[in-house]
């Protein structure tokens, strides 16, 4: 089995008001995996550890092959970071940026920087200070592609962004894993970009995961289905349930474990499946983040 990208052990970070606590991750080569959660869950703190912005309390960070915070000079190297939150030097144009950078990374691929200025509709010569939000995006993310990094970390990239200039920008990354030896960390709560782009999905809600696995397991295993409940018959809850709601005959379940078997085992119990409805990523996401917050109540 090859080395992955990334992969985090047990990795736990504690500030006074929020903890990440047992974070596993693991990113193989020719991967996107988006990395979804509400805000103030854990994204960016996890994203600033693997960016050995700060260090963790305890776990092992594995990027690239090199431990973190260890050797994170020879694992930048490889790594093309974008933040909603990046600030690039307003006075000067996006030119001079392109210079500064190819001058300190020798793999700058100027070609493909020429490429993505026409794709992305951006003016070289224009100060960076009278670009758009979309354009200044496009313009961090044209200097981070252009290195041609092994690994792309992106930290709410699509935030603000109009809908043509978004499509732009996931176009682009989905191009990027055309080559199996690179890969894609995309940290959002937008799940529709998210679903668009990626083949693994991981979610995190209050410091922990509370799942991961590939796009199509998601999708394949989460259901909502439609049941007529007859009066004085109560419903079965097989496994993966994690929530039925009831209005007279008309109950909603919710379940994480889909086979077409379930519905044998409601009509055997005297309960009519209506309907069988596949869920949107974002579906998912809230389902399984309040499950994973009831069953921490209770």
């Amino acid at each position: 089995m090859t080395e992955p990208v990334i992969e985090l052990e047990g990795v736990e970070k504690s500030y006074r008001f929020f903890q990440l606590s047992d974070v596993r991750l693991r990113l193989d080569a020719g991967q996107i995996m988006g990395f979804v959660g509400p805000n103030g869950a854990g994204k960016s703190t996890t994203i600033r550890i693997l960016m050995a912005m700060i260090g963790q309390d305890r776990g092992t960070v594995r990027v690239l092959g090199h431990p973190l915070p260890r050797e994170q000079a020879a694992a930048k190297r490889h790594i093309g970071f974008v933040s909603e939150d990046m600030r690039l030097y307003g006075p000067a144009t996006l030119a001079w940026h392109i210079r500064f950078v190819a001058s300190i990374y020798p793999g700058w691929d100027a070609a493909y920087a020429s490429a993505l200025l026409h794709r992305f509709n951006l003016h070289p010569e224009q100060a960076i200070k009278l670009l758009s939000h979309g354009e200044r995006v496009k313009a961090t993310l044209l200097l981070a592609l252009a290195r041609r990094p092994r690994l792309l970390v992106l930290d709410e990239p699509t935030t603000g962004l109009d809908p043509v200039a978004r499509h732009e920008v996931l176009a682009e990354l989905m191009d990027v894993v055309r080559d199996e030896r690179r890969a894609i960390l995309f940290s959002s709560h937008n799940t529709q970009d998210i679903e668009q782009i990626s083949d693994q999905i991981t979610f995190i809600d209050r410091g922990r995961i509370i799942d991961s696995s590939d796009k199509e397991t998601f999708l394949d295993r989460w259901r909502r289905l439609h049941l007529d409940v007859p009066p004085g018959v109560t419903p079965p809850a097989p496994d993966g349930v994690i929530e039925t709601t009831a209005s007279g005959r008309i109950a909603v379940v919710t379940t994480k474990a889909y086979t077409p078997e379930l519905d044998g085992v409601y009509e055997r119990a005297g309960v009519t499946v209506r309907e069988v409805q596949r869920m949107t990523l974002e579906e998912i996401f809230v389902a399984n983040v309040m499950s994973n917050r009831r069953e921490k109540v209770t």
